[in-house]
């Protein structure tokens, strides 16, 4: 029942079908910078009643307006008029994208109210240090920096229609099909800012397949067939692609990256602001993004160290926007989730624990690899661990700095540190490709790197006199973390470095121009 699901935390697919579900009732109106807000929802509360809305800042002010019943967009639609095509000839094609504007501005002027604006991006670092310093432990540091980086309620409404305004296009083709997001717009780890990854899914054209089973003939739809699955893809996404370049409104930069080893279409998304990534359904990539899902919603330290994490390995150049021999945020989140399990007891579970737990609607095998583990958040026994996120923090730079890298690997199936299988210098398991390595891509200077920041991070939260700095006006605790090391203490920092072998300190300051270009970890690092 709905009531029992809204005092329970919500499975991974419930989230989506609902987010699905009001994303197709949501439009998305560019407004004029002088607006009366209560006249425009008056306006549109004609054709039905407004659920929710916002106003947010995208090169002028946009609107997302959120109907309860789905004919109101139809309704609206009726209504809305065709751009004149005076300087431009239009693309007829009747999008939920509309611009509001005056009549007559003048009179209007009078009763313009001051908007509230949902903010779409998370502020500086250095801004963010500021806030940092004010609290009162590195806890609450934490939990700061997580509040300000994490995908608000109205990021996500709009990745979702994001999604669904693409799924318009793919549906004149293929009516059945669906766009879904995927990665961190969904998985509970999404920092405002990020490309939003989505996928064109067929899936509910081969459950119907089934229903024909039964009696004595068997009807089947007559498809172009062609010689592999890949080449499929990468007609359809071609297609797709050449469709939201053509006639989709805001659609700009689209790229056709089809010899990829997940071919897809990037493209920017001008009405919502985002940058987005389209491939064809990826099943394994959404099992990971449910399992992240599931650690996220466990507790609510584990959001808070990988945000953490991930910020200060940003900050020191460990991480890159841009493919190349870097760690990825998807291996930083792993070793986060690695460390939370060998903990004494465990912060979370390990991916076998939550396959013993999984039912009979839980069992997913995809391409022989078993991606089976429970969904239902209730079955699983809440943490007995209690350390708080600043002891948390200090033992995972002490864990990873002194971590057996050349002997062992990450493995979240078991929980247990292993025995590499093969000499890359970072092996971290893929949780159900199990012959895969995540960090493939990571060569040794960037882990001897890691390892060098990992362990002077260790000692300054060690060594620090919280209370001296904080009468000083000096960042602590997790703002110092932040500020790139070796301006104040490379001496220091040298000395620390001793024992990672002198090779490596040349090699160190080379890393960040070693961008191997040819590194294909994007489709991996989701």
């Amino acid at each position: 029942t709905d009531a029992e699901v809204s005092t329970r935390k919500k499975t991974f697919a419930e989230v989506q079908t609902e987010r699905l579900d009001q994303a197709e009732r949501t439009v998305l109106i560019k407004c004029p910078s002088k607006l009366n807000e209560k006249k425009l929802l008056q306006y549109l509360s004609s054709h039905g009643n407004v659920n929710s809305h916002f106003f947010f800042e995208n090169r002028g002010i946009s609107a997302l307006i959120e109907f309860s019943e789905k004919s109101s967009v139809a309704s609206l639609q009726d209504a809305v008029g065709i751009p004149s095509a005076a300087e431009h000839h239009v693309v007829p094609f009747k999008s939920r994208l509309f611009t509001f504007t005056l009549k007559s501005p003048v009179s209007q002027r009078v009763e313009e109210t001051p908007l509230h604006l949902s903010p779409q991006c998370h502020i500086p670092v250095k801004d963010l240090i500021k806030k940092l310093c004010l609290a009162d432990s590195i806890s609450s540091q934490m939990y700061i920096l997580l509040n300000e980086y994490q995908l608000t309620e109205e990021n996500i409404k709009l990745r979702f229609l994001a999604c669904s305004l693409v799924r318009d296009f793919a549906c004149a083709y293929f009516p059945d099909s669906t766009v879904k997001p995927f990665g961190s717009s969904v998985n509970t780890f999404g920092k405002l800012g990020s490309d939003v990854d989505m996928f064109l899914d067929f899936r509910d054209t081969g459950k119907r397949a089934t229903k024909m089973k039964k009696g004595p003939f068997e009807m089947e739809y007559q498809m172009k067939r062609l010689p592999s699955e890949r080449l499929a893809t990468q007609r359809i996404l071609s297609v797709i692609g050449d469709c939201l370049d053509n006639f989709g409104p805001g659609c700009v930069n689209v790229q056709k990256i089809l010899n990829a080893r997940c071919p897809l279409v990037k493209f920017s998304h001008q009405p919502t602001g985002f940058q987005c990534d389209l491939s064809v359904s990826n099943s394994i990539a959404i099992r990971s993004s449910e399992l992240l899902y599931i650690y996220g919603c466990l507790d609510s330290r584990v959001r808070a160290l990988v945000f953490t994490v991930r910020c200060w390995a940003r900050v020191h150049g460990l991480t890159n926007s841009a493919p190349g021999t870097w760690i990825t945020n998807f291996s930083l989140t792993m070793m986060v989730m690695f460390f939370l399990q060998r903990r004494s007891p465990p912060v979370i579970p390990t991916l076998d624990q939550l396959k013993e737990l999984a039912d009979e609607k839980d069992k997913h095998v995809i391409g022989g690899y078993d991606c089976s583990f429970v969904s239902d958040l209730r079955k699983i026994k809440p943490t007995k661990n209690t350390e708080t996120l600043d002891v948390l923090l200090g033992e995972f730079f002490e864990y990873f700095g002194n971590f057996d890298f050349r002997k062992n690997s990450i493995d979240l199936r078991k929980g247990k540190e292993v025995n590499k299988p093969e000499s890359s210098p970072l092996y971290i398991w893929n949780p159900f490709e199990q012959d895969l390595n995540i960090s493939k891509n990571v060569n040794q200077p960037q882990l001897e790197k890691f390892i060098a920041m990992a362990r002077e991070s260790a000692w300054i939260l060690q060594k620090e006199d919280k209370t001296q700095q904080m009468i000083n006006k000096e960042p602590w605790g997790l703002a110092a973390l932040l500020i790139p090391f070796g301006k104040s203490n490379s001496s220091k920092m040298k000395n620390r470095m001793k024992g990672i072998g002198s090779e490596t300190i040349r090699n160190l300051l080379d890393s960040l121009k070693l961008n191997n270009a040819n590194s294909q970890q994007k489709a991996v690092g989701k």
